[in-house]
């Protein structure tokens, strides 16, 4: 039996009907995308992507696209959890691939930053690789989009430190995604309308960001040791540089003077 991209289409409404999402095929691009009829937010599949699997591993490969494709939209529309598609800032060290042959989906970012995404669940976590994205039929931009998407949509947990007359903003929810929301432009925007003096911000580690009213050259300093400070101590670590906000993001090498920096102790926790 030939396998059509109709027949295919056909197959696919049959196996994920539900009453809360509709089906919309182009013919033309040979996609089928699946919305939750509410939220009109959804997943575009490619059909030519699962045919050709099929015609290797048949029926098994139907199997897999449909349990993908379920899990992610539950995931997307569920509102009693947390789970979606986010982005997840690692250091440029981190490796590429989840195995050989197998690199992840990335997005550049700094010299000391890069991107990745995550498929978080209540149940499961995953870095989204190229398999798993053709498992799910999506582009990379699609899981972009909602990546960026997602990520402004993360609770906004912040604790507040002067010292020597400078302000300093610690993000810290304990979600796994703390120092993810330095993508969140929205944020970076309403906090640069805030700030008297320079913004800083820094991505020490996973589990927190740092924004930083910097309103003299101390507060560069003491910036340089919080930085450091939680670099060491943090679980995954990401860059112990800092970066200066104007539009865009730019990694600044801080050089210690000889002077006494206060100590800085945030309640962060």
């Amino acid at each position: 039996m030939k396998m059509t991209s109709k027949k295919m289409k056909e197959e696919l409404i049959r196996r994920l009907q539900r009453d809360e999402w509709v089906f919309h095929y182009d013919k033309e691009k040979e996609t089928l995308r699946i919305e939750d009829k509410h939220t009109q937010k959804g997943i575009t599949v490619t059909l030519g992507g699962i045919i050709a699997k099929w015609e290797m591993k048949k029926e098994e490969a139907i199997e897999e696209v449909v349990y993908y494709v379920e899990q992610a939209l539950l995931a997307m529309h569920r509102e009693d959890t947390e789970a979606k598609v986010l982005p997840v800032i690692r250091s440029t060290s981190f490796p590429l691939e989840a195995q050989e042959g197998n690199p992840f989906v990335t997005t550049e970012h700094t010299a000391e930053t890069r991107i990745y995404y995550a498929l978080d669940s209540e149940k499961t976590y995953r870095l989204i690789d190229q398999a798993l994205l053709q498992k799910l039929g999506w582009t990379t931009e699609q899981v972009r989009e909602m990546a960026r998407f997602n990520v402004r949509s993360l609770p906004k947990k912040v604790k507040q430190d002067e010292v020597a007359g400078n302000i300093f903003y610690f993000f810290r929810a304990n979600d796994g995604y703390d120092a993810s929301r330095i993508l969140d432009e929205s944020l970076l925007n309403d906090m640069k309308q805030q700030v008297t003096g320079d913004m800083a911000v820094a991505v020490p580690h996973q589990d927190v960001l740092i924004i930083a009213d910097v309103r003299n050259e101390v507060g560069y300093d003491i910036l340089a040791h919080l930085t450091m400070k939680f670099f060491a101590e943090g679980r995954v670590p990401i860059t112990s540089l800092s970066f200066v906000y104007e539009d865009e993001l730019e990694p600044i090498f801080i050089l210690g003077k000889n002077r006494v920096v206060p100590p800085v102790k945030p309640n962060v926790e």
